[in-house]
């Protein structure tokens, strides 16, 4: 991998259009003009973790970590009060941890080097002490993997690299720093894992040998389901090819230790006429990977909540399969289906997505995959093969834009469309005709507007001189069912089918 940082030319430019890092500039110089304290340890600010390695790599941040050294926690909280009043966020008083909100530019986050040792289980289960007469090296073994052990003085413009983590960069490898510091947090495996996804990386042999090792041990057990999901989140939502990750989870016997749902995929074979790539599991893998393609398009424009209801919905959308893949025939010639599948799938979704904590918002995203992530495919095809005419289609539009409703139709066409995607077909790289057809039917019925606006309403039924009443819902209600199976299209029928019926209630 050639690094961005490589080039100081291109990062020097980087760094002066970023506010962020002109603020930590400022800090830096603020902090280096403090009287010496400590007569062993001059006051010192570096750059550390995630912002230090994402500038090598030339990944624009939104947060810088700053750790100060020869200074006190209670001169840093003075120091940034006087330069940030009323923007200074006290995180860890204990161990001088501070967090400056200078949104929305980001933020920065200030601490002190701190000790670490493990007293008990659980992420808890730490002593933590700020220690300012730490040297930057002993502070940066404490950190979990060598490309996080990267810091840079903004001042002297240099670099401080004790583990080689330009070097494991370079080499797109993944390596633990301490063998000792890195058992004490399990969740560090999780970290290990979207770390590989995201820069896609191979860990380094004996780093592979102590992640599977914490695995075995069931370490990651005692990890809470809030710690997990935040690693999980950064997976889905950041690397280009999430794969990397759930394979990485399935070779360190994380998929078959702890989550059962996604490991009957392995074991579920497919029809090689719709999908040659291979088992349930693979094409599952092809899947998330082209909803995150789908969901990094600028073009798209998805919020945070519908990406991660895409990835999944994405993740989830053949868990289904396992209970009702089957041999069958066609013509004569053995076939394997999977009739049913989608509706099978609700009660494994809702299983796994338990184990996490992406909300009940997500959840309906995902189960929406799962259960109708055939249909904007199948009305098309039956449109095109003359089952459904014109007007057909356009009712069965509507009807799933409403039935997917809260849950954007959009993110509903985008799980579909990565399943489409997701197989070793001439036609998964083709435009997804599909999508397009349906896209233009919501935008020309203005669908996607007011999804749940019944045709026939509670002021048309006034008009009609009926008298207020729990019927009303029902009448509507059945005006409804009679829309959405194509009996009846605009209001004028509606109100007609509504004088018709009206001796019903």
């Amino acid at each position: 991998m050639k690094l961005f940082a490589d080039n100081p030319f291109r990062l020097k430019s980087a760094l002066q259009d970023s506010v962020l890092y002109s603020e930590a500039l400022r800090v830096a110089k603020a902090i280096a003009e403090l009287p010496l304290r400590y007569p062993k340890q001059k006051p010192r600010a570096w750059l550390v973790g995630g912002f230090a390695r994402d500038m090598l790599l030339g990944i624009p941040s939104k947060d810088i970590d700053i750790e100060v050294f020869g200074v006190s926690a209670e001169d840093l909280e003075a120091l940034l009060e006087t330069l940030y009043p009323n923007k200074v966020h006290v995180v860890g008083k204990a161990f001088g941890t501070l967090k400056v909100f200078l949104s929305p530019a980001g933020d920065l986050d200030i601490s002190l080097p701190r000790r670490e040792s493990k007293i008990g289980s659980g992420h808890r289960g730490f002593e933590v002490k700020s220690d300012p007469l730490l040297t930057p090296e002993e502070a940066a073994r404490r950190r979990d993997f060598t490309i996080n052990a990267i810091s840079f003085d903004p001042l002297a413009q240099k670099w401080l690299d004790p583990f080689k983590g330009k070097q494991d960069l370079e080499k797109r490898l993944l390596r633990i720093v301490d063998e000792t510091t890195f058992t004490e947090d399990p969740l560090r495996v999780y970290r290990g894992i979207q770390f590989a996804a995201r820069f896609e990386l191979s860990l380094e042999k004996k780093t592979f040998s102590l992640m599977k090792k914490l695995v075995e041990e069931q370490a990651l057990r005692e990890l809470s389901p809030e710690r997990v999901t935040e690693e999980l989140r950064k997976l889905l939502l950041q690397a280009k090819r999430p794969s990397i990750g759930f394979e990485l989870m399935r070779e360190l016997g994380i998929i078959s230790n702890t989550y059962p749902e996604l490991a009957l995929l392995q074991r579920t074979k497919q029809e090689p006429e719709w999908h040659p790539e291979g088992d349930v599991w693979i094409h599952t893998m092809m899947v998330i990977d082209a909803a995150a393609n789908i969901i990094h398009d600028p073009e798209r424009d998805f919020s945070e909540k519908e990406c991660l209801q895409i990835m999944l919905g994405a993740l989830c959308h053949d868990l289904g399969k396992p209970s009702t893949t089957k041999p069958g025939e066609k013509h004569g010639v053995p076939r394997i289906r999977s009739l049913g599948h989608e509706a099978a799938g609700e009660e494994p979704t809702r299983t796994l997505l338990a184990t996490w904590r992406f909300g009940d918002d997500v959840l309906a995203g995902a189960l929406l995959g799962t259960l109708r992530h055939l249909q904007p495919g199948m009305i098309w095809f039956a449109l095109e093969r003359g089952q459904l005419t014109e007007e057909q289609y356009v009712n069965a539009v509507r009807k799933l834009v409403k039935n997917a409703f809260p849950v954007s139709w959009r993110v509903l066409l985008a799980i579909a469309e990565a399943d489409f995607r997701g197989r070793l077909l001439p036609e998964a790289t083709e435009p997804y005709l599909a999508g397009e057809k349906f896209a233009k039917t919501v935008a020309q019925y203005h669908f996607g507007a007011a999804p749940k606006k019944p045709l026939v309403q509670g002021q048309d039924l006034l008009e009609l001189g009926l008298k207020p009443g729990p019927h009303f819902s029902e009448l509507i209600a059945t005006v409804e069912e009679a829309r959405d199976h194509g009996e009846i299209t605009t209001r004028a029928e509606g109100l007609a089918f509504v004088k018709k019926h009206l001796k019903k209630f």
